[in-house]
């Protein structure tokens, strides 16, 4: 039996030094876990002792900017490149900032449940639903792969979906119209479907269903829940623990309130349930993407826009209580006001989904808050309404506004506004919209953390003509 080589043994050293770095991490991440939610929001996996011994006592997370991380020598660089020791490599593969970052919003995505998960950061939400889905569609043999959607979803990722992944590459996406309807799911999938996506609740239409259901017919069938929860963030609601797979958020939105930047994110348990035959995938998905998936394609997140996110996310369940206050009294104005012809917003009580949505949609930790002391429902900062007299009356009533913004975006600290039928779903076409119910006199409001009068004073003079 041939002796190993002095480079094989080199390579073990540093194996055996990162077992105790492991070891340590597994220790911080089980004292996290039994930390409440806005400790997490505040800490993540970052402690006193890694600051004063690491980072030169510095109390908030540190910036790492240069790309690449050296090495001791050739032994720790083998094991390094060849994923056999902790590290980050190149910025592209990861980042210790972009690693902060990830611990933070695995730790809330998965906060009061036993789930473990893993994360990986994306330069947008887009490129982070692209990353998932790429990779989950993936050919076995000659097999041609689907998933099954809903169609109301954010007008991005139906163009991803209809036109970058059906019409040019045959991927097939199969719609669901009605994702209330379990049979419709049911009736989409067969031994080629990869997995079932969701948005929750959907932008604009603000569509929302029982999850629990649907999950338990992606796992009866052995594919993985995929669900987009920009919109409730973890402070209202965290798929993971009702059963779900994979989670995605343009963290560019709720999550980054100040509007200062753009990222996406993808949290996912371990393992993930999936029909493809690839064991480390399965595994560690978030994982997988950072080493094969996004190194390759490129879409990682820069180490500023990381540390600015995480700087959002501190007070993250406090603006996401005031903003759904703020939307649910807005909300209440609308509705009551002789020129709206209708309200979408999932927290007034006629809404269709409005008693669902109440199953799912609480403030984490409200009954450990000494304001409330029991759990409290919110129901997110966006809503939709409908001006009476049509297409050119809401676009006359949007232009009237001064204090709200008329711009795409959404989740921000201010009040944003927008048409959809004309901004973010305008590719989508007359036809694809009216099948996701997104019609053209829409105006979609993403409320913000501004005094509810004032919000309300801009929109009567809007709806008032005055």
């Amino acid at each position: 039996m041939m002796n190993e080589s002095p480079s094989a043994r080199g390579v073990q050293r540093y194996i055996e030094e990162a077992k105790e770095v492991l070891l340590e991490r597994e220790r911080r991440w089980q004292r996290a876990k039994g930390m409440r939610f806005d400790t997490i929001a505040v800490h993540g996996l970052y402690t006193v002792d890694e600051a004063i011994k690491k980072n030169q006592g510095a109390i908030i997370e540190p910036l790492f900017l240069s790309s690449a991380q050296a090495y001791r020598d050739a032994d720790e660089l083998e094991a390094a490149l060849s994923y056999q020791i902790p590290t980050w490599c190149y910025t592209r593969i990861h980042n210790p900032t972009l690693g902060y970052l990830e611990d933070t919003l695995a730790l809330l995505e998965t906060y009061g449940s036993d789930v473990r998960a893993g994360c990986c950061v994306y330069s947008s939400g887009m490129a982070a639903i692209e990353n998932v889905t790429d990779t989950l569609l993936v050919r076995i043999g000659n097999e041609r792969p689907n998933f099954v959607s809903q169609c109301q979803i954010y007008g991005g990722t139906f163009q991803q979906f209809n036109v970058r992944k059906m019409q040019e590459r045959g991927i097939e996406v199969r719609w669901v119209l009605e994702p209330a309807d379990i049979d419709e799911w049911r009736k989409k999938i067969d031994k080629n479907t990869r997995f079932l996506y969701a948005e929750t609740p959907s932008n604009p239409g603000l569509q929302f269903f029982d999850l629990k259901p649907v999950i338990e017919l992606a796992h009866s069938h052995g594919i993985p829940m995929v669900v987009d929860s920009t919109i409730a963030s973890p402070a209202l609601m965290r798929p993971l623990t009702f059963g779900a797979d994979i989670v995605i958020h343009s963290a560019t939105k709720v999550m980054s309130t100040s509007g200062m930047g753009m990222a996406g994110a993808v949290i996912a348990r371990q393992p993930i349930v999936s029909n493809i035959p690839n064991g480390e995938m399965k595994a560690d998905f978030a994982l997988y993407l950072k080493r094969y998936p996004q190194r390759d394609q490129g879409g990682c997140l820069h180490p500023f826009q990381a540390l600015m996110t995480l700087n959002d996310l501190r007070d993250l369940r406090h603006r996401v209580d005031r903003l759904s206050e703020n939307a649910l009294i807005v909300a209440r104005f609308l509705a009551s006001h002789p020129a709206v012809l209708e309200v979408n917003y999932l927290g007034l009580g006629d809404h269709p989904r409005h008693k669902v949505a109440s199953d799912y949609f609480f403030l984490v930790d409200a009954e450990v808050d000494p304001r409330y002391q029991r759990p409290v429902n919110r129901y997110t900062h966006l809503l939709a309404f409908r001006p009476r007299g049509g297409h050119e009356a809401a676009r006359r009533v949007f232009d009237r506004l001064q204090l709200i913004y008329r711009a795409t975006d959404l989740g921000r600290v201010k009040t944003v506004a927008t048409i959809p039928a004309i901004s973010t779903h305008l590719l989508q076409g007359e036809e694809c919209r009216q099948m996701a119910c997104i019609p053209n006199d829409l105006i979609r409001l993403s409320v913000g953390a501004e005094d509810p009068q004032d919000i309300i004073n801009d929109l009567k003079q809007a709806l008032e003509g005055r």
